[in-house]
């Protein structure tokens, strides 16, 4: 087949088409995973205000804590109210975001971060806050790599996530039972499994949420999308810290 000048014009359209369509895709990606990281460090930077400031309040400490029998401080009902509460956002999430406008999404987030932070006021009661410091430099480094590592590579991560699931199911169960028995040595265990599987779930939820981008998704859909791979992502990068902060943390 002859190509002649019609040919080679109509060859050329389609390719500069093409690119075009690629270069379109790329910049919408590219917006939609700053979206989710916009997201998700703000919720971070909501959560550690509420935690940072609700050991400040005396009011909102005598709600979470009560002096011990022997000393120091123990939780009171309502701070095992909001320890859990969180969970019960996150389904509401998981279950609920198809049914749901974006903008009650969003607010279901801002709040439930809001509420993490008032769970983890006891971190700043343990630890010293410069290891707190330090451990969240090693933290935000360390989830920045995987979640880079995930955006970019070719490699099929998906294969990866029962393992990571199973692991953290593990985790899960284990430290719910170290709740009672509080043992240092198990303690030790989980958080050493726990920042294997939390690094590697980084790397896999960063790939599923960059494989869920449509290009012909709805302002909408759009942010719901952006919505839920924030809080995966927000959940990966919160329990990597408190795994690290367990094992490299200064105690008072």
């Amino acid at each position: 087949m002859a190509l002649g000048p019609n040919n080679l014009f109509n060859g050329g359209a389609q390719l500069s088409g093409a690119l075009a369509g690629v270069a379109a895709t790329d910049v919408g990606l590219r917006q939609y995973m700053l979206r989710v990281y916009n997201y998700m460090a703000s919720g971070l930077l909501l959560t550690g205000i509420v935690a940072y400031g609700g050991v400040q309040i005396p009011a909102v400490m005598d709600m979470l804590y009560a002096p011990a029998p022997g000393g120091g401080l123990q939780p009171t009902m309502f701070a095992y109210v909001v320890m859990f509460a969180p969970l019960a956002f996150m389904l509401v999430l998981s279950f609920g975001i198809q049914r749901m406008k974006a903008s009650t999404a969003q607010t279901i987030f801002w709040v439930f971060a809001a509420v993490m932070g008032l769970s983890l006021t006891n971190i700043f009661l343990v630890y010293t806050g410069a290891s707190i410091a330090r451990v969240f430099f090693i933290s935000a480094a360390t989830f920045a790599s995987m979640s880079l590592y995930g955006y970019t590579t070719k490699r099929d991560l998906s294969r990866f996530g029962s393992f990571l699931m199973m692991g953290l199911i593990g985790i899960v169960i284990a430290s719910l039972v170290n709740m009672f028995i509080q043992s240092t040595a198990m303690q030790f265990v989980i958080s050493v499994i726990g920042v294997l599987v939390f690094v590697g779930l980084t790397a896999h939820d960063t790939q599923n949420i960059k494989l869920m981008y449509a290009e012909a998704d709805g302002a909408e859909a759009m942010q719901k999308k952006a919505i839920m791979g924030a809080l995966h992502l927000y959940l990966d990068f919160l329990n990597l810290f408190l795994m690290l902060l367990h094992l490299f943390g200064n105690r008072r």
